[in-house]
Parts: C-alpha cells; structure tokens; sequence
C-alpha cells in the first residue's frame, strides 16, 4: 500500500511540474541586446572594486573586466552602425539586469576579504552563465554571420576570464570558522 501511494504522490507531483522553458528565440537585435548588456553587467560590477577592497590581485581582475568588456561593447556597437542594426531590450537582457541589480545590492555592504570573495564567487558564476548564454543561446539564434562571428570570436576571452576567475578565487583565504 505504501509503495502503491508513493508511485501515485510521485506521478502527480510529475504531472504538476513544467517541462523546462525552451530558450527564447531571438532577434539579431535582441541578441546584440543582451551581449551590450551582459558586458556592461560585469563592467559596472567591476566599477565598485576600487572602493570595497585592497587586494592588488581583485583589483587587476577589475582593471581586466572593464578595459576588455568596454572593447567587445565598442566592437559591437561598431558592427551594429555597420549592420544598421539598433539592439532591442528583451526578456533575457531585463532578467540579467534584475541579477545584476541583486548581485550588486549583496556585494555594497561587504569589504576587504568578504567582498573579494563574494566578488570572485559572482566573476565565476557570471562568466560560467555567458559562456553558457553565448553556446545555448546567442549563437544558435543569431541569423547574422558577421555577429555570430563576433560572439564566436569574444568566448575565448570569456573563458579566459572564467578560469582567471577561478584561480584568483581559489588563492583567496576562506573564511575563518568558528568552532564549538
């Protein structure tokens, strides 16, 4: 009886849970949209450093993300001129802006050691999601050759900034734990 209920409870709680969303199907300029956006996420991110730590490491990270995220935005404002091409805001391009508008709100508060932290932990999980938006996302649904060339040509350095992330998170001291 009791495996016979737990089958039944099972195949409801089955039968309520949505199937996973297809990704969106995007426009040549919602795709320009939110690669300006993505870019300008981390290069805003990388603005409040200076103020919140005095690692020299977390510091240069910053330098890094701002100088090469501020040349893929120009290069793709360049290519969209060319292209005649005016990026459209979008679903994806709002929820980015809402991540990085909470990201932002939990790193403000931390300094020193806890915002190098935080700060890296974000870096990682935000160049692992574009790499994963760039692969799933923007370059299957891009129609525009020369815009899918400019995505396909841009994810090196984002991987490069993934794992520079990661090494820079790994040499970051934990946490000191408390024990009882």
């Amino acid at each position: 009886m009791l495996i016979a209920m737990t089958l039944a409870l099972t195949a409801v709680l089955q039968a309520q849970t949505p199937a996973p969303a297809p990704a969106p199907d995007l426009s040549d300029p919602e795709v320009a949209h939110v690669a300006v956006t993505a870019n300008s996420i981390d290069i805003d991110m990388a603005k409040l450093v200076p103020s919140h730590t005095t690692n020299a490491a977390v510091r240069q990270f910053a330098t890094t993300m701002i100088t090469d995220h501020s040349a893929v935005n120009a290069q793709a404002a360049a290519l969209a001129t060319k292209l005649g091409v005016t990026p459209k805001d979008n679903a994806v391009s709002q929820s980015l802006q809402s991540g990085a508008t909470s990201a932002r709100a939990s790193l403000e508060p931390l300094h020193g050691a806890a915002f190098d932290r935080a700060y890296m932990d974000r870096e990682v999980a935000y160049h692992q999601a574009v790499l994963d938006a760039i692969d799933k996302l923007l370059v299957p649904t891009t129609e525009n050759a020369e815009q899918r060339t400019l995505l396909v040509d841009v994810r090196p350095a984002i991987a490069t900034h993934l794992e520079h992330a990661k090494h820079l998170r790994s040499q970051l001291a934990a946490p000191a734990r408390t024990g009882k």
